[in-house]
């Protein structure tokens, strides 16, 4: 991986804990999901816009990724709903790598060192310490299959979007029109699971929205850019720093308390990213 890949994956990390601290901000982690789908939906209709339309080869990749996304969506906000931020996230997103890097080595043609490899296993056991505190500290349970859960997503949709773009060719492009039809296969599902309501909140909550919005589309292209030019599983390992991204945030914005085993994950999760760039 390229220094500059190194940096714009970096880049992208810090926008994905944003938009998900965002997310937790809202009264409804539900009405913050789908606020977030449609803004996604009019960034991608401007975006896609400029862009020709989609070569035939890449719509059974668009619509499948459309419809994990979705999924990943419910889990993620229902998880939200029953977990702290710096908790939710470490699990949330710090299984897809592994789960990334084991298919990927059977099923990828995508080639990884020994450093690699090595780098995603410590980044995993720092994950795994982090998520460790929802069974010490008497957090609650309920979070875990949602976690779990949208892990699994991450996994299928880091994996079918990264070889996506590379058919496709353009990773903006891309990325475009799948926000289009996630939100087009989330919102009504959203819908008729909560209703209406939903929709019902104050402007700001729409403001915020749009700004998470922003933030996801930039996070996301940028990673599907880099999975056009890197491995898939390394670029899916090296997204998950975001999770130190989400610890500081959850720590000094929403006052989450900061302990020893946040401190020891977050120094195992660094060193498991060093070990991908010797």
């Amino acid at each position: 991986m390229s220094l500059e890949v190194f940096l714009a994956v970096l880049g992208a990390a810090f926008l994905h804990a944003f938009w998900n601290a965002l997310i937790k901000t809202g009264t409804s982690r539900q009405s913050s999901m789908l606020l977030l789908t449609l803004g996604h939906a009019a960034v991608g209709a401007c975006v896609a816009a400029t862009k020709p339309f989609p070569m035939a080869e890449a719509w059974p990749w668009l619509i499948g990724s459309g419809l994990i996304h979705m999924t990943y969506q419910l889990f993620l906000a229902y998880a939200y709903e029953h977990g702290d931020l710096s908790r939710v996230y470490p699990i949330a997103r710090g299984a897809a790598p592994m789960i990334v890097t084991v298919v990927g080595a059977i099923f990828l043609a995508d080639q990884m060192g020994p450093n690699d490899y090595l780098g995603v296993i410590v980044l995993g056991l720092g994950i795994a310490i982090m998520a460790r505190g929802v069974f010490a500290s008497g957090e609650s349970r309920r979070m875990l299959p949602y976690a779990f859960g949208s892990a699994c997503a991450t996994a299928g949709y880091s994996m079918a979007d990264g070889l996506g773009a590379r058919v496709l060719g353009d990773a903006v492009a891309y990325v475009a029109w799948l926000m289009m039809l996630s939100a087009l296969f989330y919102t009504p599902a959203a819908l008729a699971l909560r209703g209406t309501v939903l929709l019902r909140v104050p402007l700001r909550a729409w403001g915020i929205g749009a700004i998470a919005a922003g933030a996801s589309f930039g996070a996301y292209a940028i990673a599907v850019w880099a999975m056009t030019l890197a491995p898939i599983a390394l670029v899916a390992a090296l997204r998950e720093t975001s999770i130190l991204f989400a610890i500081l945030i959850g720590w000094l914005v929403f006052g989450e308390k900061m302990d020893r085993t946040k401190a020891l994950a977050a120094t195992v999760i660094v060193a498991g990213v060093l070990l991908t760039r010797l």
